[in-house]
């Protein structure tokens, strides 16, 4: 089993230097697949990723998200899909099986429907509780500031460090950056991540 995550930058037009939220891009799906025939950005401003740790894809989406939010005006939509494969192609993009299947559908029905994050598997019930809980969670995650996105990017690239460790990273004060996780929404969006790796983890 594995998962994919299917995205695409919304208002990527809107920027005259496309450099710099390709280059946030690349580095936000390093940062979880260092090996890159597991990731793909094509027709400009798509992108694909297998995340071999199905565990991984919710926190891989925020992290994405926070990432390409940093850009002012900015914003992504993102698709998970988890399922089995069934073909290993020379970029992810020729690799096929649910998973693939799942998230590229679960785009396409994301633009229709003007909703930036849903996941499908093959548990209906798991995809509809789930689901419920991204639109509240999209409530904070899509009106985050650029400061509350770097906090969220930093605090998951520091799941250890301690406020005042942050605050020296970006040159701000401890009592800043609580105040910029709580805006944020990390400490919900945190449980959040528990509570689907819990509920991922019963998928067989």
């Amino acid at each position: 089993m594995t998962s994919v995550i299917t995205g695409d930058i919304i208002k990527s037009r809107v920027r005259e230097n496309p450099e710099v939220w390709i280059n946030a891009l690349k580095n936000a799906l390093t940062t979880f697949e260092p090996n890159n025939s597991y990731w793909e950005i094509y027709r400009g401003d798509s992108f694909q990723i297998e995340l071999k740790d199905i565990s991984k894809s919710f926190i891989a989406a925020v992290y994405i998200k926070a990432c390409v939010k940093m850009i002012k005006g900015l914003d992504v939509r993102l698709a998970i899909g988890i399922g089995n494969k069934t073909y290993q192609g020379k970029k992810v993009s020729e690799s096929n099986g649910e998973a693939f299947v799942y998230s590229g559908e679960t785009l396409e029905s994301l633009k229709k429907e003007k909703q930036n994050l849903r996941i499908k598997t093959s548990d209906n019930k798991i995809d509809k509780e789930l689901n419920l809980y991204f639109k509240l969670a999209l409530s904070t995650m899509d009106n985050w500031t650029v400061n509350s996105a770097e906090i969220m990017k930093l605090s998951i690239e520091n799941p250890d460090a301690l406020q005042h460790e942050l605050a020296e990273k970006i040159g701000t004060k401890q009592d800043a950056i609580s105040k910029r996780q709580k805006r944020a929404g990390l400490e919900h969006i945190l449980e959040l991540d528990a509570m689907y790796r819990q509920k991922i983890a019963t998928l067989s």
